[in-house]
């Protein structure tokens, strides 16, 4: 599948965006775990959810959809059910990392498989600490997929302090916490997404949080019952982040983005957007277990910036989106500490350096990191064909681009946007993107 994009103006218009895909897994998990039945609302219909459906659905745990609501039956912590054949991931990293966290603990054996993009990245990072913890896991000599999980008699708690910011490790940990005797405790020195924490809290599960002056760390104790819960997912920062490019980078362009997550832990984007000197303005927020927001952007002259490296992780999946505000602003950008981007669906440091390079943009690539020189204001990008490397947030990221570009552009590679955004192409035509899909 491929995408041709002509030179935009004037993009108008209110938009929602498909359920956050990160609260989307761990719902349909915990709720899976829980003793009962959950209903859960907003969910995101994108490939990568789905695949953590069929996982449990697998298992044995009843998962229907009723008009606009997943009902999820739960089976307990201890009622899964052994699956008849391999657990197929796809190309999903969240739904592989967490779940092992759970498998550990099972009483089956389990084989984990995902498709060849999710086969290449790296699972050391959970093996190491579900081993220490007692699990018994085999994967490859390269610690890729895919991973056997075999059965122990039981998990004891640890304590870890992250080697990689990576909220992926730390959240499949605290998974195979629930069964782990003892108390289990991370020790977070840089700060990453927080949806397990708040999705533990809302199941009703204890955990505590503190802050030291080096680290966050967390503690919780294993539990013998998880309550079922009514989940409501809001609109995912990360979809959003796109559209609010594409407002910012097109001339004469006002978007408001409806009922939008903004977790602290995700806006990282939005913060170095602002000290860019962009033009955003959140709405109608809203406190509750997930924060929401409508996001109001207008189209804005960007300056570059040395990026706070204290918001690289809260930012990694907004990362192709910031490089080419970055390549649109007046001066330049450096970005550094972001190496996590070379272990993500493509290595994105590589792939967004040929994205720049397609559109004209001069930068100096780092192996952590990257220097942006920016085309300013007034500054166009090349019209290309633009390999997006299978890779969703490539595709996206390329997609907006092309909207400064100085003709058709086309996009190539980019069935995968399927799996976060499987209504991207309707999103864009609706604030007047002229985009087709062939």
């Amino acid at each position: 599948m491929k995408f041709t994009i002509q030179k935009g103006n004037g993009l108008k218009g209110e938009i929602s965006v498909p359920g956050d895909k990160s609260i989307s897994h761990r719902a349909i998990m915990l709720a899976s775990l829980a003793n009962g039945n959950s209903e859960i609302s907003g969910f995101l219909e994108g490939e990568d959810c789905l695949a953590t459906i069929e996982v449990f659905k697998k298992m044995g745990v009843n998962i229907s959809k009723n008009e606009e609501k997943f009902v999820v039956e739960g089976r307990g912590l201890h009622g899964l059910a052994s699956p008849s054949s391999p657990l197929d991931f796809r190309n999903s990293g969240t739904s592989v990392r967490l779940c092992s966290g759970v498998l550990a603990a099972q009483q089956f054996s389990s084989i984990l498989l995902g498709d060849s993009s999710l086969s290449s990245r790296p699972m050391t990072r959970i093996t190491e600490p579900l081993e220490l913890m007692g699990a018994n896991t085999i994967s490859t000599e390269e610690g890729t997929l895919p991973i056997r999980i075999e059965p122990v008699e039981s998990l004891k708690s640890i304590k870890y302090s992250l080697p990689v910011a990576s909220a992926q490790v730390k959240s499949c940990i605290l998974f195979a916490g629930l069964y782990s005797k003892g108390i289990t405790e991370i020790e977070e020195k840089v700060t990453t997404r927080d949806h397990t924490e708040r999705m533990f809290n809302q199941f009703g599960i204890p955990i505590d949080i503190s802050q030291s002056k080096a680290a966050k760390i967390i503690q919780m104790s294993r539990v013998e019952v998880i309550n079922p819960s009514n989940i409501y997912i809001c609109g995912d920062f990360s979809s959003a982040s796109f559209f609010i490019l594409a407002a910012l980078i097109t001339p004469n362009s006002e978007l408001l983005l409806k009922n939008v997550g903004v977790n602290p832990t995700r806006i990282g984007f939005l913060h170095a957007l602002k000290h860019m000197g962009a033009n955003i303005e959140l709405q109608n927020e809203i406190d509750s277990f997930e924060p929401t927001a409508d996001i109001l952007v207008k189209t804005s002259n960007l300056k570059g910036i040395t990026l706070n490296t204290n918001l690289v992780a809260n930012m990694i999946d907004e990362m192709p989106a910031f490089f080419i505000a970055a390549s649109l602003a007046e001066g330049t950008t450096k970005v550094k500490d972001a190496k996590e981007l070379r272990t993500k669906e493509s290595d994105r440091l590589q792939s967004m350096s040929e994205v720049l390079d397609s559109f004209g943009v001069k930068f100096q690539l780092k192996d952590d990191g990257i220097i942006i020189n920016g085309l300013g204001k007034e500054g166009t990008f090349k019209a290309s064909e633009i390999n997006s490397f299978g890779d969703h947030r490539i595709a996206m990221a390329s997609s907006i681009g092309s909207l400064r570009a100085d003709g058709e552009s086309t996009i190539i590679d980019c069935l995968n946007v399927n799996t976060s955004f499987p209504n991207f192409v309707d999103v864009c035509k609706q604030v007047g993107i002229d985009i087709k899909q062939l």
